[in-house]
């Protein structure tokens, strides 16, 4: 079953979770969000969102896609449940962000963001929270919260400084714009732009390259940035060591060699184990 195909059809090997469709296409999760009229985060999405990844990291792929299969990728927050969350209360909003954000972050295989439409908001936060993005040459991105006297809830300010440095982070939370796909890769922002009409198959075709890969060495790949990211560069050093003994005792690390050896580089099959 092709990526393109999703939005028509749910498999017995998908498992639909709420507002969200989750499917296996091979190798690759693929988590599709499907709440209308346009994947506006609040409490139960973010619930269910979880709820999703934690599928994902149990169905056995080795890499994921997540997308939308309306108009747009998400056009941020659902303000009206905001109001209601913080309404008589002491300021803190509630929903589940930062189990979210862990949720993206330590999931053992590699996700890729496929952005079309508005990516806005909260929509860009859990675009920024995947390992890769992939956005549309349509795309309308942004950090608009500014425009609505909030800032970026989710994580996009540290996120944002992280990936285009303190001056860019600045300006996009601080002005609340909407930029183009082109201006936000050549920030770091996003990874890549394609044509509009080759989206699916993009993500598709970096998903599964990724499926393809050492599935233990790109979790431990993936532990190691967030050690340096989170602690720095001394910390990821000293965890190099433990993180690399699953490495070392893998099968695919005696395959990667045996390739090496009789075919030369690059042209190693991983089983992922």
């Amino acid at each position: 079953m092709s990526i393109e195909d999703l939005n028509q059809d749910v498999s017995a090997r998908g498992e639909p979770v709420g507002l969200f469709a989750c499917q296996l296409d091979g190798p690759v999760a693929v988590i599709t969000m499907n709440h209308r009229p346009y994947n506006l985060m609040g409490r139960e999405f973010t619930e269910q969102l979880i709820d999703a990844l934690r599928w994902v990291g149990e169905s056995g792929a080795r890499a994921a896609i997540l997308r939308s299969g309306l108009r747009h990728f998400s056009a941020g927050a659902d303000l009206e449940d905001m109001l209601d969350a913080v309404a008589g209360g002491d300021g803190t909003l509630g929903w589940p962000i930062l189990e979210m954000l862990r949720a993206f972050d330590e999931l053992p295989i590699p996700i890729v963001a496929a952005v079309h439409g508005n990516c806005l908001g909260g929509g860009l936060e859990m675009a920024l929270a995947c390992d890769l993005s992939i956005a549309a040459e349509s795309a309308k991105i942004g950090s608009v919260e500014g425009t609505v006297g909030l800032h970026p809830l989710a994580g996009g300010i540290q996120r944002l400084t992280q990936r285009a440095g303190a001056a860019r982070a600045k300006e996009m939370a601080l002005l609340g714009r909407r930029y183009d796909a082109r201006t936000l890769e050549r920030w770091n922002v996003i990874n890549r732009v394609v044509a509009d009409e080759q989206l699916d198959q993009a993500a598709a075709t970096l998903a599964r390259e990724l499926a393809a890969g050492p599935t233990i060495a790109q979790a431990a790949t993936k532990a190691l940035v967030t050690i340096a990211i989170n602690e720095g560069i001394s910390a990821a050093d000293t965890a190099m060591a433990e993180l690399q003994k699953p490495i070392f005792l893998s099968e695919d690390f005696r395959t990667g060699v045996a390739s090496l050896k009789a075919n030369g580089p690059g042209m190693a099959s991983f089983e992922g184990r």
